[in-house]
C-alpha cells in the first residue's frame, strides 16, 4: 500500500490521514508505525526507513510527512519506490504539490493518489448542516450559509467555528453566529463595497483602516475588492435569471448572489466594468511606481462613493 494524501483542503486531508493511521494500528499496533518529517530528517533516513523491515510485527508503517523537502527524495522518488519493502506500507503526506514536476507525476501514476480539494460554498454549507445535526445540534441550510459568508470556505476553521457555537448552545441560529465569530477580511470587504457604494464614506473608510490594522496589505485588499467585483457584474450580467440558477451556474452560493443582487441594482453593468477597469490601472500603477497605496486606494473607495 502506497497512499499519497494532497490537496488544499486540510481538514480532509488530515481526517483522512488520522483515519489511515488508525486502521493500520487497528490491526498491527502503535508500534509498527514509524513517522519522518521532511523537515528535519535527510532523505537517505527516509530511504533507509522504507527499505528496512519490520520490527516484532508483520507489517510496518512509515508515514513521510513533506518529505519532497528534500530534494533528493523527490528527485529518486521512482527508484525509491521501487525499492519499498514487501511488508512496508508507505503513506506520503504532501499538502502542495507541483504538478508540473516529475515527483508529482509519478506519484499520481503510481501510488493511491487523494487529492482533497476545497468544498465548494454550496457543498461545505450541506456539510456543516450534517456536521451539526451528528453532534446533536441545529443548524440550517441558510444560518450555514451566512456563516460561511463570515468566516470564508476553510472546512477546518468551519469545524472549529461550529465546535465553539456548539458548546455555547446546540441550536446555532443567526443570532449566536454574529454574537460569537469574527468576520474575515474577504467579509468585510463587501461591507466596505457596500457603504462606499451606498455614499456612506466615512464608513467606507473606517471599514478600510480596520482592513489594515488587521495587517491585510493593501494587495490583498485590492484582490478581495476584484473578487467582490468579478461577481457583482456576474449576477449583473445574469440579468432576470432567479438566485439559484446563478448560484449554480457561477458556483457562487445562493447568499452571495442575494447580497450582490441588492448592490447591483443601481448599478449598470458598463459601471461596473469601469470599476473593474480603474481597479486593475491602480493595481498596474501600485507595482510600477512609488504611489502610497493607503491614499490610493482611499482615493478609489472616495471615487466609489
Amino acid at each position: 500500500m502506497i497512499i499519497t494524501l494532497t490537496g488544499a483542503n486540510d481538514h480532509q486531508r488530515k481526517r483522512e490521514l488520522a483515519n489511515c493511521v488508525a486502521d493500520f494500528v487497528a490491526n498491527y499496533g502503535d508500534m509498527a508505525v514509524e513517522r519522518f518529517d521532511g523537515e528535519d530528517t535527510a532523505a537517505p533516513r527516509m530511504r533507509e526507513a522504507l527499505q528496512s523491515l519490520p520490527f516484532l510485527s508483520e507489517r510496518k508503517l512509515v508515514v513521510l510527512r513533506e518529505p519532497a523537502k528534500q530534494k533528493a527524495f523527490s528527485e529518486d522518488i521512482a527508484a525509491i519506490l521501487e525499492e519499498l519493502s514487501d511488508s512496508t506500507d508507505l503513506i506520503l503526506y504532501e499538502p502542495k504539490l507541483d504538478k508540473r514536476s516529475s515527483y508529482y507525476k509519478t506519484l499520481k501514476k503510481v501510488t493511491d493518489f487523494r487529492d482533497f480539494t476545497e468544498l465548494d460554498a454550496l457543498a461545505l454549507a450541506k456539510w456543516a448542516t450534517e456536521y451539526v445535526a451528528g453532534k446533536g445540534g441545529e443548524l440550517t441550510q441558510r444560518d450555514a450559509t451566512q456563516l460561511i459568508v463570515r468566516i470564508g470556505t476553510s472546512q477546518q476553521l468551519l469545524q472549529s467555528e461550529l465546535d465553539k457555537l456548539l458548546a455555547y448552545q446546540p441550536h446555532i441560529t443567526a443570532s449566536t453566529i454574529e454574537l460569537l465569530t469574527e468576520p474575515t477580511p474577504q467579509s468585510t470587504v463587501f461591507e466596505l463595497l457596500d457603504a462606499a457604494f451606498a455614499g456612506k464614506t466615512e464608513r467606507a473608510f473606517t471599514l478600510y483602516k480596520e482592513q489594515r490594522a488587521l495587517k491585510i496589505e493593501p494587495q490583498a485588499i485590492i484582490a478581495m475588492l476584484a473578487w467582490q467585483l468579478h461577481i457583482l457584474a456576474v449576477v449583473k450580467a445574469a440579468g432576470t435569471r432567479g438566485v439559484d440558477e446563478i448560484a449554480a451556474t457561477a458556483k457562487l452560493n445562493p447568499f452571495v448572489v442575494r447580497k450582490s443582487q441588492a448592490l447591483t441594482r443601481h448599478l449598470s453593468l458598463a459601471h461596473i466594468k469601469k470599476l473593474i477597469t480603474d481597479l486593475l490601472q491602480l493595481d498596474m500603477q501600485l507595482k510600477s511606481s512609488a504611489l502610497d497605496a493607503d491614499e490610493a486606494l482611499q482615493y478609489y473607495l472616495l471615487k466609489l462613493s
